[in-house]
């Protein structure tokens, strides 16, 4: 019998997109399936109150009850550290493993992995996020040698509303940031439904598109023993040798 993979998704809780999307790139892997945590979050901004949300303490007691379900990994899929600091989701990883003993990853940790293995640290960004946050975001990937090109965001802040934004409307940003030729681009945010653009899109500009959903995804398999490469459809990130 062929063993089964559990991956843990800890997830915003107003999030509507993540899990089916994570849930759709793996139907097709019939022993791995996804598992999810919810703990509070309905606000992006930098306010005392929406930067509290990611108190890590709300986000362990999520972590401990996917623990239980006996996970192979679990993955904070949301990009809080992009104005938090990367060094935030360093730590979360290094709690969630000491008190629970299972590895640990973010979706984050795991675009600044891609980025920096694969060389395409001159990159664009696409969010839905204020400007106060996009500025972050940009100011905190430049300390780990990460090049802005181009960027393109909405100044959305009620995280339910993230979701709502078209398909369209993430094609079009999209491609205007990929006239600028970036190595990369990344759809920076886990409640956005970017990633059923990605396959195509990146066959139309020839330039890689990592969604911090597939980051999770695709750290979380790597985690767990998994061939990411048995992930198609679903954009290059799946088929990258690193």
């Amino acid at each position: 019998m062929t063993k089964r993979i559990f991956l843990g998704m800890l997830t915003p809780s107003s999030n509507t997109a993540l899990e089916p999307l994570t849930s759709a790139m793996l139907a097709g892997l019939a022993e791995v399936s996804a598992h999810f945590a919810r703990f509070k979050v309905t606000e992006i901004s930098l306010e005392a109150g929406a930067l509290g949300q990611f108190d890590q303490q709300k986000v362990l007691e999520a972590a401990r009850l996917l623990a239980d379900a006996r996970v192979d990994v679990i993955a904070w899929n949301g990009t809080s550290a992009g104005w938090l600091g990367l060094d935030a989701d360093q730590r979360l990883c290094e709690r969630i493993t000491a008190e629970t003993g299972i590895p640990a990853t973010t979706s984050t940790l795991a675009l600044n992995e891609i980025m920096l293995k694969s060389g395409r640290t001159a990159y664009g960004l696409v969010t839905p996020y204020l400007d106060a946050i996009q500025d972050k975001i940009v100011a905190n990937f430049a300390r780990h040698g990460l090049k802005l090109v181009a960027e393109r965001h909405l100044n959305i802040c009620v995280n339910f509303d993230f979701s709502e934004v078209s398909e369209t409307l993430l094609e079009t940003m999209i491609r205007e940031v990929a006239q600028m030729k970036p190595q990369c681009i990344t759809t920076y945010c886990t409640n956005l439904r970017a990633m059923r653009l990605v396959d195509r899109l990146e066959r139309d500009t020839g330039i890689p598109i990592y969604d911090t959903i597939a980051t999770a995804v695709w750290k979380s398999l790597r985690i767990a023993g998994v061939d990411a490469r048995r992930v198609e459809g679903w954009g290059s990130l799946f088929q990258e040798a690193f």
